[in-house]
């Protein structure tokens, strides 16, 4: 049974992580992660902690472990800067991760070919709107999230400024030839003004209505499921970006990385494309 001031510090912790700028899945993951450490342990502590971790092996995949201990050593880090004196013996502690089969390749990314086929049905078809869902997720790396909050005036600014509750800042560009072309769709419905992507009601579409609609234009034109869901295109913008512009610094400034080991993984190839390099490479 969660305690009132433990849900008081869980509410504190759910801010905190949004005044930083994370992202509402990755909040809810965290968030999750404590209250379900609290479900099964009353007291926090170093033991406790330990004793966590140590059902979590028991209980999960791999990557579900290392989530939620992720997690729980920024709810640590949390609760020292939240109270130092109350949390000190917490000080310095840190679960370890268990380690990971590592892939060689990822397949759950949309290749080129789709992604550049998928735009083209939609266009031909006049599924405007939702060809420019695809454009943009995959021409700027924009989370879904910030997907929707794109308005028509930030089209002629060239970028879209989004702040944290903390000031921080995360700018997302909008390349000139994909400006030009979602300015002339706005003109061509006599739009000025307002968000670009809306229901029938005039409302920002949300995040699970453009997932589902996404798998549903998979399925009509062909394209395997599993790669076509919106961070897949963010996912194959970081990809072409390094292709062309080998800079992983400035590719995790773009996608508003803290860490740059999160922004490492896209610099894993699909198992077909590692096959097209070698036919390319290979001629001995």
């Amino acid at each position: 049974m969660i305690t009132t001031a433990q849900k008081e510090l869980l509410t504190a912790f759910e801010e905190h992580l949004k005044k930083n700028n994370l992202s509402p899945n990755t909040i809810a993951a965290y968030v999750g992660s404590a209250r379900l450490f609290y479900s099964m342990y009353p007291v926090m502590s170093i033991e406790n902690l330990s004793r966590f971790r140590g059902q979590l092996i028991k209980d999960c995949r791999p990557a579900t472990v290392n989530l939620r201990v992720h997690a729980m050593n920024r709810f640590v880090r949390f609760l020292i800067e939240y109270d130092s004196d109350m949390w000190l013996p917490l000080k310095g502690f840190h679960l370890m991760s268990v380690k990971l089969q590592k892939q060689s390749f990822s397949d759950a990314v949309i290749s080129n070919k789709d992604y550049e086929y998928m735009k083209r049905r939609l266009k031909k078809e006049k599924k405007t709107m939702w060809y420019f869902v695809v454009r943009f997720l995959g021409a700027t790396g924009a989370r879904i999230s910030e997907l929707t909050q794109i308005k028509v005036e930030h089209l002629s600014l060239g970028y879209l400024d989004l702040y944290s509750k903390g000031g921080k800042l995360r700018r997302i560009y909008f390349p000139d030839a994909l400006a030009a072309e979602a300015l002339a769709w706005c003109r061509s419905k006599e739009q000025k003004s307002g968000f670009l992507f809306v229901n029938r009601q005039g409302q920002p579409i949300s995040p699970r209505g453009i997932r589902w609609q996404l798998k549903h234009y998979a399925r009509r034109y062909g394209i395997d499921e599993k790669t076509v869901y919106p961070h897949s295109f963010r996912h194959r913008f970081a990809i072409n970006f390094l292709a062309k512009f080998n800079d992983i610094s400035l590719l995790a400034d773009l996608l508003g990385h803290e860490n740059i080991e999160t922004t490492r993984i896209y610099l894993t190839k699909t198992s077909k494309e590692q096959q097209e390099l070698l036919d390319q490479l290979i001629t001995w």
